[in-house]
């Protein structure tokens, strides 16, 4: 399993780069965001990567992030969604953005990406919230009224989309505001946000 690469882009083509890693070259998939920052890259990048082993082909997946890599992880886990639909979703939508549309069911946020339908907008929304079940009315809800319950219902749904309590409870720290003055989604939101800087 190859969970990460380090070294320098030689070659960048459709969604795609080649990193040199000590004279041997690995193509890796990425998204079009990335591609953008590494096609023109010099210095040494460093990419999380998912490998994915079919019968016919091996094909990594890289990642400048860690959270983006989690979310890919989560997007492959749901039923129809494969590895190309999801680097095409994570092409075209933000990660806050696509938590936000899945915790306010917004189908019509994820039918304005290509190759998601209305079936697969429901689908996304269907097993991705039922993957947040212990936190979902809570998130529909929004506004909580204690802050210390905002932080806690966040965290535990950064969790459920499969980042770890300590990035999570990190993030969210980093993302709170003046009391009072967030909701869980915004805070939800804010940490993403953090999340991607990193």
């Amino acid at each position: 399993m190859i969970a990460r690469i380090s070294g320098t882009v030689v070659l960048a083509g459709d969604r795609w780069v080649v990193i040199d890693v000590h004279g041997v070259g690995y193509q890796v998939q990425v998204t079009q965001p990335v591609l953008q920052r590494l096609a023109n890259a010099r210095e040494t990048v460093t990419l999380s990567t998912h490998m994915a082993v079919r019968e016919d082909a091996i094909t990594l997946y890289g990642f400048l992030h860690q959270s983006e890599l989690e979310m890919f992880r989560i997007l492959i886990g749901v039923t129809g969604i494969g590895p190309q639909t999801a680097m095409n979703l994570l092409s075209q939508i933000g990660i806050e953005e696509f938590a936000i549309a899945i915790l306010n069911e917004d189908e019509k946020a994820l039918t304005r990406i290509s190759g998601i339908g209305p079936k697969s907008a429901k689908r996304l929304i269907l097993e991705l919230r039922d993957k947040m079940k212990k936190v979902g009315e809570t998130l529909v809800a929004g506004e909580t009224g204690k802050d210390s319950m905002a932080v806690h219902d966040a965290v535990s749904a950064l969790v459920s989309l499969g980042f770890s309590e300590r990035e999570s409870r990190d993030a969210v720290s980093a993302a709170v505001p003046a009391p009072g003055s967030s909701s869980v989604q915004d805070l939800i939101k804010a940490a993403l946000a953090k999340m991607k800087e990193r």
